[in-house]
């Protein structure tokens, strides 16, 4: 299987090259692999990017300024069509963690002179030889609370610095068998279909709904704020309850791109749901608003059913719309230019 060795390999040779280079060097790099216009999703509070010197000067360059020693720990990789537009573009997924040194200041969060893992998941989409269009999710509130610094309230879910997939085969550097992939897309499908019937006003038990899905034992790694969950019984109770009581209104806005190969698929929208908080979440008081919901899910099957999931949800942009700035506040508090 050769079908996406060819887009595997530049996103693997960029990656090695982004570790390699010095931070004024990035705009280069980037420019070996990107298209001059390449399209570039980042978190809050980098949000959109055109062409590699944008994407190098506002999150590369200062990233490598403040992780010395860079290194990027990639616990899954795979490629695949994207069924949004019935296979006309081919997309990389890559997810682990970026690690160094916090050994100077990124975004005002103070350097420790310690390891960090900045956790996160990106989609690049490949044409022509060269990436047009990349989305890089990294979980921001999670680096601060590995610093101590706490920007939300008590977890429903555990906070980990979070390891890759039970089975170690998440990199997949050769080509999966189209028939297991064929099974990952009909296990995220059936599962996002039954899911989508909970705003139709279905009535069952929560865990009776997830164990069509989901294995008894899943494990649902959470973004920082909310945390991960074991067992279809903790994650109905720490965060699929909560989070379906605080938001009882949902409009789903669809995905970017949804890729699956082998045993591994999902997806990225921007924003793939807009909320309106009705009944508090995360700590937070409900505010009547409405806010979108930038979200990265990453799933491995297992048989017929899906096993884990990790989740990358950009709060701090949700909580900005509904008028809390969360890093600002934060780091405020830590210099003493706000209250907490």
């Amino acid at each position: 299987m050769t079908e996406f060795q060819t887009e595997k390999a530049l996103v693997l040779d960029l990656q090695n090259a982004i570790e390699g280079a010095n931070p004024d060097d990035m705009a280069g790099v980037l420019k070996t692999a990107m298209s001059p216009d390449c399209f570039w999703r980042g978190y809050h509070p980098f949000h959109e990017q055109t062409g590699p010197e944008a994407i190098a000067e506002v999150f590369w360059a200062p990233l490598k300024r403040a992780f010395a020693h860079l290194q990027r720990r990639q616990d899954i990789f795979f490629a695949g069509r994207n069924q949004i537009d019935d296979g006309a573009s081919t997309w990389v997924v890559s997810m682990g963690h970026l690690m160094g040194l916090l050994d100077a200041p990124w975004l005002g969060i103070p350097a420790t002179g310690k390891i960090v893992m900045l956790r996160y998941c990106e989609f690049s989409r490949v044409d022509g030889g060269k990436i047009t269009e990349q989305a890089l999710f990294c979980d921001i509130p999670h680096l601060m609370m590995q610093t101590g610094l706490r920007p939300f309230g008590p977890e429903t879910g555990q906070h980990l610095v979070q390891p890759g997939p039970r089975t170690s085969d998440g990199v997949l550097l050769r080509d999966a068998p189209a028939s297991d992939t064929q099974m990952t897309v009909d296990a995220i499908n059936f599962m996002v279909t039954d899911i989508s019937k909970w705003s139709g006003g279905k009535s069952e038990p929560l865990e009776a709904e997830l164990a069509r899905s989901w294995h008894d034992d899943m494990l649902w790694w959470g973004p920082a704020g909310i945390g991960a969950s074991y067992t279809i019984e903790r994650y109905a109770k720490q965060h699929s309850g909560p989070f379906r009581a605080a938001f009882q209104d949902r409009d789903f806005r669809g995905h970017i791109a949804k890729v699956c190969e082998g045993h591994y698929g999902g997806f990225f929208g921007w924003p793939n749901l807009t909320l309106e908080n009705k009944g508090g979440f995360m700590g937070m008081p409900a505010t009547g608003l409405k806010g979108d919901m930038r979200v990265i899910d990453i799933y491995r099957r297992e048989g017929t059913k899906l096993a884990e999931n990790w989740i990358f949800i950009d709060l701090l942009h949700f909580w900005n719309m509904q008028g809390v700035d969360l890093l600002d506040r934060t780091l405020g508090c830590l210099t003493g230019s706000r209250s907490p």
